[in-house]
């Protein structure tokens, strides 16, 4: 995971905004968490920020979609309370998605945050195909 190809791959998820009609904050994490990029659109949300980071650090910690972990944290759900041993903050909304290389190796992931969560996730996805 590079700068370049992140900021590469950020532009595909400002084209798929773009046809969404909705500004949104695109991050973009390493295998470990950390960010390599982040591109809050114009009219962007301030808290799409904060959430966009939270997706993409929940999604390669957990090397899935944040959509598909939700129900996992639910009261009674395996996963209930896990947030809490967290120093950073976790996000179980859809709009995370890990990113792989070609060997299935976990590289990073990408969070999306500005819009509604299946936008939210459609842009995700577009940013991590571009990578």
């Amino acid at each position: 995971m590079t700068l370049n190809s992140a900021a590469k791959a950020i532009e595909a998820g400002k084209d798929k905004a773009a046809q969404l009609g909705i500004a949104f904050t695109i991050t973009v994490v390493d295998a470990g968490g950390h960010l390599v990029a982040l591109c809050r659109m114009d009219g962007a949300a301030l808290g799409s920020v904060e959430a966009s980071q939270s997706k993409a650090r929940t999604s390669v910690m957990f090397a899935a979609p944040t959509r598909d972990l939700a129900g996992a944290v639910q009261p009674g759900a395996a996963m209930f309370g896990i947030d809490s041993g967290f120093r950073d903050p976790l996000a179980f909304v859809a709009g995370g998605v890990p990113v792989t290389d070609a060997n299935g190796t976990l590289v990073g992931a990408v969070g999306v945050g500005g819009g509604y969560p299946d936008n939210d996730h459609e842009v995700a996805e577009a940013v991590r195909a571009a990578l």
